[in-house]
Order: structure tokens, then sequence, then C-alpha cells
């Protein structure tokens, strides 16, 4: 985990979040980490010629999760004034990405041997675990 992450939300002058700092922290870092994961799984997929028109739904979930989780992690990284309807459905969101391309992923890893979908499958249940996590501590 990024010790900038952790220093950031720790120095912030409105530290009082609805989540705890340290899961806070991992679940931002997990957050941008699968969407680095999945924009590189989506262009790993467009090099496998021979097998690109099976993996087109793949290529898009892979797209699709990078950009959900990439928000997902900015959305977290701000502390000031949160609204936790929004917290609540954004956390929502990349939980259901993340298990809708890590399941894609994880049937390509297995039925065409395809190692960077297995990569991006074990990223994306990291950061759907953590989502699942902070969501469990959002106000309903």
């Amino acid at each position: 985990m990024s010790q900038n992450t952790r220093e950031m939300l720790q120095t912030h002058p409105n530290p009082a979040s609805v989540f705890d700092l340290n899961a806070l922290a991992e679940c931002i870092e997990a957050c941008f980490a699968c969407a680095q994961t999945c924009a590189s799984c989506a262009d790993a997929c467009l090099g496998e010629r021979e097998h690109l028109m099976h993996l087109v739904h793949c290529i898009r979930l892979n797209l699709d999760c990078a950009d959900v989780c990439g928000t997902t992690g900015r959305v977290l990284s701000r502390l000031t004034q949160p609204d936790q309807n929004v917290l609540r459905a954004q956390l929502q969101a990349c939980v259901a990405a993340c298990r809708a391309c890590g399941d894609e992923c994880e049937r390509h890893a297995r039925d065409m041997n395809m190692e960077h979908c297995a990569v991006c499958a074990e990223s994306c249940r990291r950061c759907e675990q953590a989502c699942q996590n902070l969501l469990g501590s959002v106000a309903a």
C-alpha cells in the first residue's frame, strides 16, 4: 500500500471520515491498481489476434471496470463533506464492475489459458472485496 495515500488521508484537515482510514486507504489503492490492471488487460486482449472476436465482451468489461475503479478511487479520496448516498452508489457500482470483469477474466484464464486475464481477475477480486468492506460501513 502506498504510504502517500495513507499520509494524505491522515494529514487531511477534515480527517473525520465515514470510514476507517486504513480500510479507506486500502480500498483507494485497490481501486487505482485495478483500474491500471484492467486497462492493461484490455490492451493485452487486443493483442490476442486469433481470439479477438471472443474477447470483445472482455475488453468492454475491462474498460468499464477501469473507468469505474478509477472514478471510485478519486471519489473516495475526497474527504470533505462526503454524501453517503453518492459513496454507497459509487461503491456498489465498483463492486458490480469488478465482479463482472473478474468473472469474465477468470473464464478466459481458465478456458483459454490467458495469464493476463488471471492477473486481472485477481485484481478485480481484491478491489471488489475492498469496496464491499467499505460498503458495509456506509450508513443506510
